[in-house]
């Protein structure tokens, strides 16, 4: 199921779950005070961590900081009581959208019907939430619009606002001391929509944006660490397909084409994905 993980002397997380589409989880351990990277899908994935967490750091949160709005990252809150909470103002405000909303099986599968609920988080939340289903939606005790840092006492925490396709109230966490770079799901397209996708214009932003960190460990939320390499990678595949969508004017087959090319073999199956998304978004 779940594992923890260390890297570099302050920073471990918990490896996500597909299943009931439960994301990565950080904990970074200052001298003076320690600070948690989103609060999970669930009261349940977010004791889960902490208590793992406490038997390998002898930590407990003093903080948590919420990448963005949606339910996996925010629903475990509850089990947060003592922790002072920090979002960015839009994704309190997103949030405060949540809150008279009913978490039942038809009110759910209703907000599908509707196209407010997506089909795929709709059966995580049934998944995740088997036995019981008693959700509160928690806001945050702390906004801030831009930037703020944390000093945690021999490590600092950057948390800054990003955006992007997936969620326009993204923020990133840069563990400054361990070049840690945090992304939770802002290089992710966006999924609350009638199809999936992402826009030219805001993947080249973000990517500028997350570049100007000097990181060596980027965190997607939902697949496993990436080195500054394998980053580099995937900034390179987005920024070409985000290229050829321009110069081919969203045509699907002539962008296939011209970055089959571009990388001079057979294309995989997460690159024609991400060329559809492009399609979708153009």
């Amino acid at each position: 199921m779940h594992t923890i993980k260390k890297i570099g002397q302050t920073f471990s997380y918990i490896t996500p779950v597909s299943l009931t589409d439960r994301p990565i989880l950080g904990m970074v351990v200052g001298n003076n005070k320690t600070l948690m990277i989103d609060a999970g899908n669930s009261e349940d994935h977010a004791k889960y961590f902490i208590q793992k967490a406490l038997k390998q750091e002898n930590a407990t949160p003093d903080m948590v900081v919420l990448t963005h709005w949606h339910w996996d990252h925010i629903f475990g809150l509850p089990a947060l009581p003592h922790a002072v909470s920090i979002a960015s103002a839009k994704t309190r405000k997103e949030m405060e959208k949540l809150l008279p909303f009913s978490w039942s099986d038809e009110a759910i599968d209703e907000r599908v019907k509707e196209g407010t609920e997506i089909e795929f988080c709709a059966k995580a939340i049934k998944e995740e939430y088997k036995n019981h289903r008693d959700i509160q939606v928690v806001l945050p005790d702390v906004t801030f619009d831009r930037r703020m840092e944390i000093d945690l006492g021999g490590v600092t925490c950057v948390v800054q606002h990003v955006g992007g396709d997936h969620a326009a109230d993204s923020v990133i966490v840069y563990v400054k001391e361990e070049k840690i770079l945090f992304l939770g799901d802002c290089i992710y397209p966006k999924m609350y929509a009638e199809k999936v996708h992402y826009t030219m214009k805001e993947i080249l932003r973000i990517l500028d944006e997350l570049e100007a960190f000097d990181a060596d460990t980027y965190i997607p939320s939902h697949q496993r660490p990436w080195t500054k390499e394998e980053f580099r990678q995937e900034a390179d595949k987005l920024r070409m397909i985000a290229k050829n969508t321009d110069l081919c004017g969203g045509d699907k087959q002539r962008i296939t084409i011209e970055y089959k090319k571009y990388v001079n073999r057979e294309l995989k199956e997460d690159e024609l994905e991400t060329i559809a998304y492009f399609v979708n978004g153009y």
